[in-house]
């Protein structure tokens, strides 16, 4: 068997996949073991998402997730995935201050936790933050739609593109961030015209979270995919497994296995040799 490390997916590849009409499939992760497992299923993508602020560490939303806890997430999934493109989700108010500071925080992502681009959430804005990274040689990957660092504040959780006039402003964005550089575009719970109108309109890859099926990819939580995180779940998320519940149940067993004495048992123990066994029990039976 071969011993030589997986073909490692570029952003030139991605590129390509748009051309050659093949779909791209990301997922999230934010550790090592899930990073591990999602390379080894052949995701294209792994993105290091601020959701962690959520599903990881327990935040109400994204917002609160700070850059250096990103990049403890992103140090730990970069040890894992050694297949797919990784990305690093920039947190809120890392890059909108200026682009000296986006280009600092975004450099901190490629140099200290080894992702191979990042990701920010915007429209045409944030075109002059897309330019600015580019230059410095970050790949960068966009985010329009429902943009859960800003669009709960401003208009509350509503699908997007649901307008002429919206979908036109969609695609206004897309086509700026895409002449910027962007190398992909994330379109987040957006109408399916919208998300086929934008992917039709740019030369770049999209990849839709909640953008029905005409986006050049998809991508979903991990959390959700796998059933662990139960707070909610999107109206866009197909779950495959329900892992709340088969791990609550192996936690209740292992307790009530500790409360019975059943655990640990034999096979669990080690034990001395004979001879150190005999000799301890001399040791005890001696008069102090």
């Amino acid at each position: 068997m071969s011993s030589q490390s997986p073909r490692k997916i570029s952003v030139s590849e991605i590129l390509r996949r748009k051309r050659e009409h093949v779909k791209i499939v990301a997922i999230t992760a934010y550790d090592y073991p899930t990073s591990l497992l999602a390379d080894r299923s052949g995701v294209d993508i792994i993105l290091v998402g601020d959701s962690g602020g959520m599903v990881v560490l327990g935040y109400q939303d994204t917002r609160p997730v700070s850059v250096d806890e990103m990049l403890m997430m992103a140090k730990a999934v970069s040890r894992g995935g050694r297949r797919a493109l990784l990305v690093g989700d920039m947190p809120f108010m890392s890059y909108q201050a200026g682009l000296e500071e986006a280009i600092r925080n975004a450099g901190r992502f490629i140099k200290e936790a080894g992702m191979d681009a990042v990701k920010i959430e915007g429209g045409r804005e944030f075109a002059p933050t897309v330019r600015a990274l580019s230059r410095v040689g970050i790949p960068v990957m966009a985010h329009i739609g429902f943009t859960p660092q800003t669009t709960p504040t401003l208009e509350g959780y509503r699908v997007q593109g649901k307008t002429v006039e919206e979908t036109a402003k969609l695609v206004e964005d897309a086509v700026s961030l895409a002449e910027a550089g962007a190398f992909s575009l994330v379109l987040e719970m957006t109408t399916v015209e919208a998300a086929k109108a934008i992917t039709e309109a740019v030369p770049i890859p999209t990849i839709g979270i909640g953008g029905g099926p005409f986006s050049d990819g998809q991508i979903l939580v991990l959390h959700d995919v796998l059933g662990l995180f139960e707070r909610f779940t999107p109206k866009f998320v197909k779950r495959y497994l329900s892992l709340s519940g088969e791990i609550l149940k192996a936690l209740q067993t292992y307790r009530d296995d500790v409360l019975n004495g059943q655990f640990p048992g034999e096979e669990h123990s080690f034990h001395m040799d004979i001879a150190e066994v005999e000799k301890l029990q001399l040791r005890a039976r001696r008069p102090n």
